[in-house]
């Protein structure tokens, strides 16, 4: 008589290594171009070629709305890519802003309340994920996705010398921008203080 069958043997899934193809498919190729163009947009900005760092600034915002497109066309999200889509958004805003404000095209007062906001929003996100010891999914509010639509409009107004075309309603694209900016922040910090609050800190677990 014959004896029990073996069980089969269980194939433990082995992880695949990251490969760079798997990092730079079109998505993230296109989160990159818009970073490899920053210094370029500074370096126009520096000799004062705005109608070139206009044309410039114009086709790395456009990568903005293309790579998250593809990405959901053809299921391409991945983590990094995740991580670097706002990165260079953030710091492609930043340095315009900042570069504009320096040749006082910008005031200073917009770039002290963007700079104030996103300081407290990353520094706000890190205590967060301290506190709870879980890693915090980043999801844009409507009010967020308005602020950075709204930068974005401020820095091409100020390239295309739209505040000498017509100062009010730049005055008006301003303030707009800010409001957006300070509401956006609130909203942030109230969705952090609710998230912590409906968990124990580990901290004090």
């Amino acid at each position: 008589m014959a004896g029990p069958s073996p069980k089969p043997r269980r194939i433990e899934p082995q992880s695949q290594p990251l490969r760079l193809g798997h990092l730079l498919h079109t998505p993230n190729l296109l989160t990159l171009c818009r970073l490899i163009s920053i210094p370029f947009l500074l370096v126009l900005l520096s000799e004062r070629r705005f109608t070139y760092a206009l044309y410039l600034f114009g086709a790395a915002a456009l990568t903005d709305g293309l790579d998250g497109t593809v990405a959901r066309w053809f299921d391409a999200k991945s983590e990094l890519g995740a991580f670097l889509d706002p990165f260079a958004d953030k710091l492609l805003l930043v340095s315009a802003i900042v570069a504009l404000t320096v040749y006082q095209l910008l005031p200073g007062w917009l770039l002290g309340v963007i700079v104030i906001r996103d300081v407290i929003t990353v520094f706000g996100y890190f205590m967060l994920s301290w506190f709870t010891n879980e890693r915090i999914p980043v999801r844009p509010t409507f009010l967020g996705k308005t602020s950075t639509f709204l930068q974005l409009l401020c820095v091409l107004a100020a390239l295309a010398q739209f505040n000498l075309m017509g100062p009010m309603y730049f005055m008006i694209l301003l303030y707009a921008t800010v409001a957006a900016c300070g509401i956006s922040g609130l909203q942030y910090m109230y969705r952090g203080l609710v998230l912590l609050s409906s968990r124990e800190p580990e901290l004090f677990s």
